[in-house]
């Protein structure tokens, strides 16, 4: 750029040394560029001009004279905005891509353009073309700010004091928050990689001189950047109060100005020194904003506030200046004009008003937050109990979405015992009790035509099914945490307030309501939503009152007398709630674990307890088929009788112990009654094993005497000769189902040519099938076993006086059940095997396949409620639908019996993994056929794999684990990728015809199955994970001895990293997984690999030449072809960071990496290396190497659909727009990491579907 503004060549002498030749050339030039964009923005245009026209708009961008063209254009006022734009866009993507080729004279040129350009803007010019002068502005900025051009500030003041229209001061907002956003936020390579000295200028040009003095006193004047004393926090001040000043709601110029000045705030303050902050009054200014009478200036001053009260910590001092003038009487006044102002009709939503209360209840919560932390540095003059009452008042909105910010801030404040037990808090108690109970209906079982403005809100804000139901969980999360904490610290006051109401309400339950009627019923009614309401908050009262009781001794003598005068009082409540008759079963079934949930925690007396087993054994409601509802509820209050006796005997044994002679009387009563089928009959007897096994006032002989008349019955049931014969052959294993009869029946009926098995009514001979496959099952000893040795160990600690029992009750029956426990599970997974229904026509092969397809419930994806999907499945149950799902019912229970037995087995340690000969046929029980089980079917078995490695002892590994993981990972690694490819290939073929449903529950199935299978990839190769050895009781009392230490043996992820069976596997799973097109699961597998990265640089393992060539070839190429994806766009800057740490840790070791970049098409050889002696600099941070990556990648990287083409968002488009704190209320919470001690849930995936 051999000249200045004036118009000459951005080249000099390049093709001609003639002025007057480029002048033509130009001139020449110029028209052809007016001409193409009139093409390409023509309506009438035809494609292949249009498409001519732009490729010679874009080979324009690549011409030397580019810049000159774009700058004459640009400054050419009476040309067209659209052309004017792109002209911008010549000298954008000169300054992007060919800054580093310029010389000085040159970018000094285009500087010198630039911001004359910049002084140009006016009014007229449309906002686009102004805003784009001040992007090109910061991109020059980010290049040369605080180097080079050391006058940016000075230029930008004598901008901003222009006299006239604000059109220069907005220019100068829009170039400072820019500036900002992409110093501190923004991932752009320049900006990244100048993050040092940009930041430092940032300071230094926003606070004023007498800040930074105090700040830095130390602090090495060199190259000056800033113009004034001031400092900008101070001019944007200034410049606010003016418009604020001024008539906002009459002049749109003023408005504008201040919504913009509030932006850079909103861009400064979560880095700006907190003194400056405070010298500038910036907080007076944002508050004086609060109080105008415009919405959109409101809103702007809420967000600044935000991000300022988003930051984590201040000083005492900078908590004075900051925060508590928001806490003061006159503040809090104005927060609560504000929000009663911002309250909305649900059935008629204003829909700035409401996007305004949101983000106003986040920055109050974050304000709230301050209270807790600094409780001690408030000083009197601050308004605390109006504060107080105005967060009330928020959580009291019948909007969730505005409510749930201010129940995490009162979680947070009664936590705090000094802020819990303040009189302040008093007044406050009774109304947060009232709310929080009222909130804990289950909202998502009403009818979504109801009236409850809460849900109607609800309905708006939150589209989607799952996340509304995660949103309504996190929502009773916190409303349960508040009671508990009220509970804790008021304990008599409002345990007695609560059960009070709660005895008041159950005792009028139905008032206002129909009467109960089995003809009608409903598990969802009105009566049953309530009371799981009431008692839900009965459950958090008593989980605060045991935490105030097991820390309780302050006061030992009155803490004594309070807790005995509380517990008298839950007790006759108790009683008062046996004694109510209600007829529903699922309002007993919730009567009876409440009460169970007491006797085994506040109230210890044997009497209690015995009128709870009361209670339990001895049920009113009986089953009445003809109305399935109410039958299912009936069945569903049986079950968990029969589960809360269990959980009494596994808390009180002792105390059952003492009555065991007439409890088993009962039980026996009971049970030749003959009113119990199989099932029930067995968890009675569980009941009674239970006592025994864990009651510690017995003598240990007669413990093992009696254990063993119940074990010794289920071992004769696996020592049967005609069931060892029939499990020799999978033909045997289906005669001894029955199965043999289905197949026959199935050709007889030519069923595969019925359309409708729905409708298809079984004849006599199907049902007498249907019956015989149930029969059949009922007589296998798997659901017994699983019974009792689910008993014998789950949540029983390894080296306990129980646990040495139950080794020793299993260790004979163990070898003798083992054999035909792995044939049942084989032969359940080969019957998802095509191949061996044999005796099936050809014409009828395809039935296999409907036969197995399960029926399931899968929440947020299926039509209508779950108890509607049972009402459908139980309505078909004598179709030839119910006959097909009694066939793959009867194998997956099967299936689930061996897998949740086999669990209950490795829970015996050594006595289950010291088999010499277990590890290869459990590997082929467990995977032969596991191809072909489903999805779905497949987390089941992935869930036990975990488990049975998890659970292996330290010393066994190497015998037992090698064979298990290195088929299983071979297996799911084969099934998700083919499932994955299948599913890419459905949805690039889908018509509208196609079942969405059915493709969506396949794909969220598949992606549950992918994130298990990356979940214990995970785990497996976990650097925390420690080992743990074999219980010493297990191996005192087996043959298997070796005195090493648990530490002594390498850690799981050393040994499965050094394992080469393992690690094959394993790493071609991970691999193929950053391909699979789940964010989630290629997230977590991209963490996992930059973690293996550096344990690959030394030779410490034979395998690590090897692994570092597969990681620089395939796990690379994934990574780039991932980062080429449009999918992958969230995940861009996890992918650069694993490609930039292969470049970091293998580039000294191989040529590999380079060489596969610089195979890229379109990627320099000399831009390769380049990026790599980057990265591998010393001190260079993350974020810098990821973003010279993705600088690297910049031209196959994927772009969103959002960067595609601009979509203007209605309103109501934009009210739904979600912020961070409100995006994290949609998802789970992430699961606790306390120990497992439960059984898998191994009956489909368990809180996402139900199937048959």
């Amino acid at each position: 750029m051999n000249g200045s503004s004036n118009g000459h060549s951005t080249t000099g002498v390049h093709d001609t040394g003639d002025d007057t030749n480029q002048a033509n050339g130009s001139t020449t030039l110029l028209p052809q560029i007016q001409e193409a964009l009139h093409i390409v923005h023509g309506p009438y245009s035809s494609n292949d001009s249009r498409r001519e026209a732009s490729i010679f708009l874009d080979d324009i961008k690549n011409n030397a004279e580019a810049p000159y063209h774009g700058f004459t254009l640009a400054s050419d006022k009476s040309q067209q905005p659209v052309v004017r734009h792109y002209a911008l866009s010549l000298l954008e993507h000169a300054i992007k891509h060919k800054w580093a080729e310029y010389s000085v004279a040159q970018g000094t040129a285009l500087r010198e353009w630039v911001l004359q350009l910049s002084q140009n803007v006016s009014l007229e010019d449309p906002l686009y073309l102004r805003n784009k002068t001040a992007q090109l502005w910061v991109e020059i900025a980010k290049r040369s700010w605080a180097a080079e051009w050391l006058d940016m500030d000075q230029l930008l003041v004598q901008l901003w004091e222009v006299p006239g229209s604000v059109v220069h001061k907005e220019f100068v907002l829009f170039v400072l928050e820019t500036l900002s956003d992409e110093v501190f936020n923004g991932e752009d390579t320049i900006a990244v990689l100048r993050e040092g000295a940009l930041s430092k200028a940032c300071v230094e040009i926003f606070t004023p001189a007498i800040v930074l003095a105090e700040a830095f006193p130390n602090r090495q004047i060199g190259t000056t950047v800033r113009y004034g004393e001031e400092g900008w926090l101070v001019r944007l001040g200034e410049l606010l109060n003016q418009c604020l000043d001024n008539d906002l709601e009459g002049n749109a110029q003023y408005q504008s100005c201040a919504v913009k000045t509030l932006a850079v705030y909103k861009s400064v303050v979560p880095w700006a020194i907190p003194k400056a902050i405070s010298s500038a009054s910036c907080v007076q200014h944002m508050c004086k904003s609060l109080a105008t009478p415009s919405v959109v200036v409101q809103l702007a001053s809420v967000e600044a506030l935000h991000a300022l009260y988003s930051r984590l910590h201040f000083s005492d001092e900078e908590f004075l200046s900051l925060v508590c003038p928001m806490y003061t009487s006159q503040m809090v006044d104005l927060l609560r004009k504000l929000f009663e102002y911002s309250v909305v009709d649900p059935r008629d939503i204003d829909d700035e008003k409401y996007l305004f209360a949101k983000k106003f209840s986040e920055m109050i919560s974050n304000l709230g937050s301050f209270i807790e932390q600094k409780i001690s540095a408030i000083p009197e003059d601050c308004d605390l109990p109006s504060l107080l009452n105005l967060f009330l008042a928020i959580a009291q909105s019948q909007s969730f979405v505005i409510s749930i910010p201010l129940l995490v801030t009162w979680t947070r404040l009664l936590r705090s015992d000094t802020i819990g037990s303040s009189p302040t808090i008093t007044p406050l108690i009774a109304p947060l009790l009232e709310l929080c109970s009222s909130r804990l209906i289950r909202y998502e079982n009403l009818p979504e035509d109801s009236d409850d403005p809460s849900l109607i809100f609800l309905l708006e804000d939150i589209d989607t099914i799952p996340e509304r139901h995660a949103f309504l969980g996190n929502y009773r999360r916190y409303s349960v945490q508040i009671i508990e904490c009220i509970v804790r610290q008021k304990r008599s006051e409002a345990i007695y307030h609560i059960l009070s109401q709660v005895d008041t309400s159950m005792r009028h339950l139905y008032d206002g309501q129909p009467p109960f009627s089995i003809e009608s019923y409903s598990k969802s009614s009105i009566p049953v939503l309530r009371t799981d309401a009431h008692f839900t908050v009965v459950e958090a009262t008593l989980k605060g009152y045991m935490k105030w009781r097991s820390g309780h001794g302050s006061k030992p003598q009155q803490d004594e007398q309070e807790r005995i005068a509380i517990e008298n009082n839950i007790e006759a409540w108790c009683d008062g709630l046996m004694e109510i008759n209600f007829e529903d079963p699922i309002i007993r079934k919730r009567i009876l674990q409440l009460v169970v949930a007491f006797s085994t925690t506040a109230i210890d007396k044997v009497s209690f307890t015995l009128k709870v087993l009361e209670q339990l054994l001895t049920s009113r409601h009986v089953e009445r088929l003809e109305y399935p509802a109410y039958n299912d509820a009936v069945k569903e209050l049986q079950a968990d009788s029969v589960y809360e006796l269990q959980r009494l005997a596994s808390k009180m044994p002792d105390q059952l112990l003492d009555v065991y002679e007439q409890l088993e009387a009962k039980v026996n009563e009971i049970i030749s009654s003959g009113a119990l089928d199989s099932k029930r009959q067995t968890s009675y007897q569980t009941f009674l094993f239970t006592i025994i096994l864990k009651a510690s006032q017995i003598k240990s002989s007669v413990r093992i005497e009696k254990l063993l008349g119940f074990v010794n019955p289920v071992k004769q049931l696996w020592q049967n000769p005609e069931m060892d014969h029939a499990l020799a052959s999978f033909g045997g294993f289906s005669d001894l189902l029955g199965l043999s009869r289905v197949r026959d029946y199935l050709v007889s009926r030519r069923a595969h040519e019925i359309e409708e098995w729905g409708l298809y009514q079984l004849d006599e001979e199907g049902q007498s099938i249907q019956k015989e496959l149930e029969d059949r099952l009922k007589a296998l000893p798997l659901r017994t076993t699983k019974s009792f040795l689910s008993c014998s160990t789950e949540k029983v600690e390894k080296n306990s006086p129980t646990y040495r029992v139950s080794l020793q009750l299993w260790r004979e029956a163990l070898p003798v059940i083992l054999p035909s426990l792995l044939k049942f599970m084989s032969h359940a997974h080969a019957f998802h095997n095509p191949a061996n229904w044999t005796g099936l026509p050809p014409d009828m092969r395809s039935l296999v396949s409907r036969i197995l397809t399960d029926r399931f419930w899968q929440a947020g994806i299926s039509v209508g409620s779950k108890d509607d999907f049972y009402a459908r499945v139980s309505g078909t149950r004598s179709t030839m639908e119910g006959f097909a799902s009694s066939i793959r019912g009867t194998v997956r229970t099967i299936r689930e019996a061996c897998y949740s037995i086999l669990w209950c087995m490795s829970r015996l340690d050594v006595d289950f993994y010291g088999f010499n000969e277990l590890p290869g046929p459990l590997a082929h029980a467990l995977f032969a056929d596991a191809d072909c089980l489903s999805t779905h079917q497949l987390i089941a078995l992935l869930n036990v794999v975990r488990l049975l490695t998890d659970d292996c002892p330290v010393e066994l590994r190497s015998h037992f684990i090698p064979p298990i993981l290195a088929t299983c990972f071979a297996q799911i690694d084969a099934k998700c990728s083919s499932e994955w490819e299948k599913l890419a290939q459905k949805q690039a073929a889908a018509t509208d015809g196609d079942n969405l449903t059915d493709e969506m529950k396949s794909e969220s199935i598949l992606r549950q199955l992918t994130h298990s299978a990356v979940m214990m990839a995970a785990g497996v190769l976990d650097p925390a994970r420690q080992n743990v050895a074999a219980s010493t009781t297990a191996k005192d009392a087996s043959t298997y001895q070796n005195a090493d230490p648990a530490s002594a043996y390498p850690s799981m992820r050393t040994f499965c990293l050094t394992s080469s069976t393992i690690l094959e596997p394993l790493l071609m799973f991970m691999t193929h997984a950053i391909r699979m097109r789940d964010g989630r699961c290629c997230g977590a597998v991209l963490r996992i690999f930059r973690s293996l990265i550096p344990d690959f640089v030394t030779e410490r393992s034979s395998l690590a030449s090897s692994i570092r060539e597969f990681i620089s070839t395939d796990v690379l190429k994934a990574c780039i072809s991932s980062l080429n994806e449009p999918y992958f766009v969230d995940l861009q800057k996890d992918l650069a960071q694993l490609i930039a740490s292969i470049l970091i840790y293998y580039s000294p070791l191989t040529p590999t990496p380079r060489q596969i970049l610089v195979s890229i098409p379109g990627v320099q050889e000399r831009a390769v290396d380049k990026c790599i002696d980057y990265v591998m600099r010393p001190g260079m941070q993350q974020r810098q190497q990821r973003a010279l990556v993705l600088d690297l990648l910049r031209d196959i990287k994927g772009v969103s659909i959002s960067e595609q083409g601009r979509i203007t968002k209605s309103a109501s488009a934009v009210r739904k727009d979600r912020s961070k704190m409100q995006q994290e209320f949609m998802t789970e919470p992430p699961p606790s990491m306390e120990p497992r001690q439960q059984s898998p849930s191994l009956v489909g995936v368990a809180d996402m579907f139900q199937e048959h």
